[in-house]
């Protein structure tokens, strides 16, 4: 088990966002200590890992809200979640290849002004060299 401090240590995560996750349904089940204090499992830390994973590809938070609680809802609801899933990662496919044509033309634009940079200092140091 692991404290929330802990959890935050791993996961880079904030003690708020923990708690929000968990207040909004994204991250169900987290036993407490005797004391009330937040105690997490392997498994708690796991669904960390899936939750982070799709909201820094794009889900929204209420996305993935639904695909946990299919999820607690069992086995015949495998089939919405295996859709939920095709989906998203078509949006990330789509969102990448959009990224990779951005990348492109940041490095066409990236060697177009490096020679032009270069011709520049070749030029300056000639008349430099010409004084």
């Amino acid at each position: 088990m692991y404290t929330i401090q802990e959890v935050c240590e791993k996961t880079g995560l904030s003690p708020h966002t923990l708690r929000y996750y968990e207040k909004e349904g994204l991250l169900t089940g987290v036993s407490r200590s005797r004391g009330g204090f937040r105690q997490y499992s392997d498994e708690d830390l796991e669904g960390l890992g899936l939750i982070c994973c799709l909201k820094n590809t794009g889900m929204s938070l209420q996305e993935i809200a639904r695909f946990v609680q299919l999820t607690h809802e069992g086995e015949h609801t495998l089939k919405q979640r295996v859709e939920l899933l095709r989906e998203h990662r078509e949006s990330v496919i789509a969102r990448m290849d959009e990224m990779q044509r951005y990348l492109d033309k940041v490095t066409w634009k990236l060697d177009f002004f490096s020679g032009k940079l270069k011709e520049y200092e070749e030029r300056r140091d000639k008349v430099r060299s010409d004084e």
